[in-house]
């Protein structure tokens, strides 16, 4: 999911209500004023697929019977990262002072629920905090409104027209129209990102329908409203799919040298030399664990299976090393103890509302003040990076931006 800015902009609100006033006047939600040459003829042919696994005809002509493609999602799908973040700014952006001060609020208004997870799963209450802040801002409803699209336009593009992995998306349509079909959500509640990613902490909707289960006991399915039902499948996720293991730490910040590989206990770590970075010891020296170094000269780190259970959320170590980290610093654990080379500190919340303030005021729009970094925020940065000559122009909001922003003109 992208990164997400403030949602408080004027202009965003005008678009929310354009977009409520010109919806109510369509019959349906997705009602097509022109399909794309070809499309009709796949819908057609799509709808005996469709019934064949079970969707209702009722299901289907509501879903389906006038829906226009979303074409957008192509563009979305085609375009290349505007922003090359090394892994200390991608780490910073993520484990942020706005993730982490509304983290602990977070948990202090779910602490039973939580605990219940923990009780249930065994996963860690950081991993799901840091999974719900990095996802959709904990469950932030404007988020919902503001950033989030409805799926099924989406998912019928993507059925319809995506050359590689076509049979993907078709079968994720017809999962999208089970959920529909079993009372779980309704085509209008739908909304999500442009690959229909969805809720709080973003099914897709295979992982809705195989893996989400009612953990809030309402009598549905949803990844929506309360968080229960998300939370508790994610770490159902975690356990089933990633093989979380119950009463493990994910890893820890170490030192080490680069020459040792392979997967051994904490024990035999310790005893080829490698310990803590905080000096403590190793809780439970039998767990297994490998060594990573993500960049030379900087911080090392043991990896247990933990690790790779995030992972298995989504399959980029940057994300997995940053999702780890940010529930420990909502959890009380200070910074990496070793920095990475050529790093900065992460800006405050203070800091990153100026930076936002004096780049508004300078005409570079970051949609918002409230101290979340997302790609409106970075992509003012870059402009005003690349006007100013302040190189390189990556996008990245650090000490150096502000301390040009304050020099003023």
């Amino acid at each position: 999911m992208k990164q997400l800015d403030s949602l408080k902009s004027p202009a965003r609100r005008a678009f929310m209500r354009g977009s409520i006033a010109a919806g109510s006047l369509l019959a349906s939600p997705f009602a097509a004023l022109a399909a794309p040459p070809g499309f009709d003829q796949w819908r057609d042919n799509f709808r005996a697929r469709a019934l064949a696994k079970g969707i209702s005809e009722e299901t289907w002509t509501r879903v389906m019977g006038r829906i226009e493609p979303d074409m957008s999602v192509f563009r979305q799908m085609q375009k290349q990262p505007e922003f090359n973040e090394q892994i200390w700014q991608y780490i910073n952006r993520r484990v942020s002072d706005w993730r982490i001060i509304n983290g602990r609020e977070a948990l202090k208004k779910n602490e039973v629920l939580f605990a219940r997870i923990e009780k249930d799963f065994g996963v860690e209450r950081g991993t799901l905090l840091a999974l719900w802040g990095v996802e959709s801002a904990y469950g932030d409803p404007l988020v919902q409104q503001n950033h989030m699209k409805p799926v099924f336009p989406a998912l019928a593009a993507l059925a319809w027209n995506e050359p590689r992995r076509k049979a993907y998306w078709e079968t994720e349509l017809i999962n999208a129209l089970k959920v529909v079909d079993r009372g779980w959500s309704t085509p209008e509640e739908m909304r999500g990102s442009w690959a229909g990613a969805m809720g709080h902490t973003q099914w897709m909707p295979e992982v809705w329908l195989n893996v989400g289960f009612d953990y809030d006991r309402d009598g549905r399915v949803s990844p929506f409203g309360r968080p229960d039902d998300a939370l508790g499948s994610s770490a159902r996720f975690l356990v089933n799919r990633g093989k979380y293991h119950r009463g493990e730490h994910w890893g820890y910040e170490v030192r080490a040298n680069g020459s040792m590989s392979g997967s051994r206990s904490y024990a035999a770590w310790a005893g080829a030399g490698v310990t803590r970075a905080d000096g403590q010891p190793f809780p439970q020296p039998n767990a297994s664990a490998q060594l990573w170094i993500p960049v030379a000269g900087g911080p090392a780190f043991l990896l247990g299976p933990n690790f790779y259970a995030v992972r298995s959320y989504n399959p980029s170590m940057n994300y997995a090393l940053a999702i780890c980290h940010l529930g420990d610093r909502i959890l009380g654990a200070p910074p990496f103890i070793h920095p990475f080379p050529g790093s900065e500190r992460a800006l405050t919340l203070a800091e990153v509302q100026e930076m936002q303030t004096r780049l508004t005021k300078a005409g570079f729009d970051t949609g918002g003040t409230d101290g979340r970094v997302g790609n409106d925020t970075m992509k003012a940065i870059r402009d005003y990076q690349t006007k100013t000559g302040l190189l390189p122009a990556d996008g990245y909001g650090g000490l150096k931006v502000l301390a040009r922003l304050r020099q003023g003109p």
